[in-house]
């Protein structure tokens, strides 16, 4: 079977991968289009399967994981919990 040509492919940094803090999982996808040198996409998805994607990309993939650990710092790895009452402020 042929892969639509608009199906867009994903390039996964090394940062990418399960993370476990506090007894809970949550899987960090850093990504950006395959065969770019775009910015990269930061994303967390919880043990539910709800998504947490940040609005702003970023221009290196390190600089994406250092945000995630931030926001773990400051708000706890429970914030990515409970999505259907998560506020972003």
């Amino acid at each position: 079977m042929a892969m639509a040509e608009n199906e867009q492919q994903y390039e996964f940094s090394e940062f990418s991968g399960e993370f476990v803090d506090d007894g809970v999982m949550v899987i960090i996808g850093i990504y950006r289009p395959a065969g770019t040198n775009g910015d990269w996409t930061l994303e967390v998805v919880d043990q539910e399967g709800y998504s947490t994607v940040w609005d702003d990309l970023f221009a290196t993939d390190r600089e994406a994981f250092e945000e995630f650990l931030a926001t773990i710092q400051r708000d706890g790895i429970r914030s990515f919990l409970d999505q259907s009452i998560h506020t972003v402020h």
